[in-house]
């Protein structure tokens, strides 16, 4: 039963991604030819009333490069930062962008635990995104640390960049990939650091974070939920310090509309399939159904004793057919019924050992359409809570523990935080708009709206002829981790922040090529060698 479920899962997870390049890991299978020039007719770029002399770009994960869920060469080196150099260069720009590059391959997936996974690739022959066995641990940065112009950050929220505590080992705020290219360790800050450079012009993009980290937690960290007002004290701070204490212009982004990233999409709500043609499955089906009756008959139990209504008891009923069901899930937003079932043990209405069967699924229901299965879940959905009882499979006759769902409570209360924090970013920028571009990731009409099909249009953009995806497929636009871009993605990103400059600075850029750049590359078992070598990781 646990096979075949878990097979049919994880096959809906990486469908998108199957599809085409099964031949090789070539990760740059479209056209890669810079447009023409007319050189006839040259275009003299400027840099309008902006001085690029001297940029400098502070963010979180978005702006360090961070991509297929580390830190390594190529996201560094194809950073959207990085690709925004490229272009200002063009217009009196800096020759050089410095980056604390970290000089690997593969990075760091899994920090946590000695660094020893990398980079996450797409493999046809293990499902879904899985890391690569290389992994390098986060080591100083051995360059100049005074001349660096990227202080991405991955993982920081806003506070971070106002603390020395990010570059603390031990510390609350700690933050290994800041503390191996802080100034003084411990001492200074990110923000002190992003001063000493004394930009000209930079791209402040942070807030991410604030409502990221608690989404995929499946809205069960609310430490890491950052306080509106919290927030608006420091990001007044960061504004005002970059105001008060330089002469730069730059770009402010507030946070894109993260639960519509493939992280939160790419696993359907209903990845439970039963064929109707299958004696096996049916026969599975019926077994599921007479196993939950109990729980089922408790609940009836309790709405006939006024303790549940009709509706209560539809939400959390239990029940599997033919085709594709829903994911059960374990929802915190639900009142929790232990003393509820205690009820119907003390009356007798049930027994000890009914009751002790009851106790998983206090909190349980099937998940509905348009909630959101987190895309770790596909890794675990179908496998067994206990290895040695192959009835405990999780998401189907388990709860599918809350961290790797949102319900639709958790979606509102995200929404609403994202929206309130995004508010105070354009409101403080709007205070400095004589200085400062704000770049509305959430313009109904603006490119993550068409990508995404919240404008009601189907997701995905055309460019250069070429339909590319909200996904992680090679056609796609992110990354393996389903929340940061690819390096296409990554220059769709820049090239919007150079229409910005040059309407808002009166500017003439050129263009980021997006089709020269690599895509995800889709591997085919080639060895423990290779640069796609991975493991299952749980899925």
């Amino acid at each position: 039963m646990r096979k075949n479920l878990h097979s049919n899962i994880v096959k809906s997870i990486i469908g998108i991604a199957l599809l085409a390049f099964l031949s090789s890991c070539n990760s740059d299978p479209l056209g890669t030819t810079e447009p023409p020039v007319d050189t006839n007719n040259p275009i003299e770029y400027s840099p309008g009333s902006a001085d690029f002399s001297n940029y400098v770009a502070i963010g979180n994960s978005l702006t360090a490069g961070f991509v297929d869920g580390a830190l390594y060469n190529l996201g560094q080196q194809k950073s959207i930062p990085a690709l925004l150099a490229g272009q200002l260069r063009a217009a009196g720009g800096q020759a050089v962008f410095n980056q604390p590059s970290v000089n690997s391959d593969y990075g760091c997936s899994n920090p946590g635990s000695g660094c020893t996974l990398g980079k996450y690739k797409l493999d046809a022959d293990i499902p879904g995104p899985s890391p690569t066995l290389l992994g390098d641990p986060i080591t100083a940065y051995a360059g100049d640390k005074t001349a660096l112009h990227n202080f991405g950050v991955p993982g920081i929220q806003v506070g971070q960049l106002l603390t020395p505590e990010t570059g603390i080992p031990g510390a609350a705020a700690f933050n290994p990939y800041y503390a191996r290219f802080a100034s003084s360790p411990g001492t200074s800050t990110i923000l002190g650091d992003v001063l000493s450079r004394n930009p000209s012009f930079f791209t402040l993009w942070i807030g991410n974070n604030d409502v990221l980290g608690y989404a995929t937690s499946g809205a069960t960290n609310e430490a890491i939920f950052t306080d509106p007002a919290a927030f608006r004290a420091r990001f007044e701070i960061v504004v005002g310090q970059l105001m008060g204490q330089t002469d730069a212009e730059g770009i402010v982004v507030d946070i894109p509309p993260i639960l519509y990233a493939p992280y939160f999409q790419a696993v359907p709500y209903n990845p439970v399939v039963f064929d109707p043609e299958s004696d096996a499955d049916m026969g599975l089906v019926s077994l599921l159904n007479t196993n939950f009756s109990g729980f089922n008959a408790a609940l009836a139990g309790l709405q006939g004793i006024g303790q549940l209504t009709a509706a209560d008891v539809e939400e959390r009923k239990i029940q599997y057919t033919a085709g594709a069901n829903p994911v059960l899930i374990q929802d915190l937003n639900l009142e929790d019924l232990s003393s509820k079932f205690d009820v119907l043990a003390t009356f007798g209405a049930i027994t000890a050992e009914q009751r002790a069967a009851l106790q998983p699924y206090v909190q349980a229901r099937p998940i509905k359409q348009g909630e959101i299965i987190t895309l770790p879940a596909g890794g675990v959905i179908g496998t067994l809570a206990d290895p040695n009882n192959p009835t405990s499979v999780l998401g189907v006759a388990l709860p599918l523990p809350a961290q790797f769902a949102l319900a639709a409570a958790d979606i509102q209360r995200i929404e609403q935080r994202r929206g309130e924090l995004n508010a105070i970013i354009a409101d403080v920028a709007g205070d400095y708009s004589s200085r400062i571009a704000f770049y509305n990731t959430n313009d109904p009409n603006g490119t993550f709206a068409d990508l995404f099909g919240i404008d009601g249009s189907a997701p995905g953009i055309e460019f250069g002829g070429q339909f590319l995806n909200a996904d992680f497929s090679p056609f796609g636009l992110f990354s393996t981790d389903g929340i940061h871009p690819n390096p296409r993605g990554a220059a769709i990103v820049a090239n919007e922040m150079l229409d910005l400059i040059e309407s808002s600075f009166s500017a003439t850029l050129p263009r980021v090529n997006v089709l020269s750049l690599p895509t995800v590359a889709l591997c085919t078992g080639q060895g423990a060698a290779s640069d796609c070598a991975s493991r299952v990781a749980g899925l």
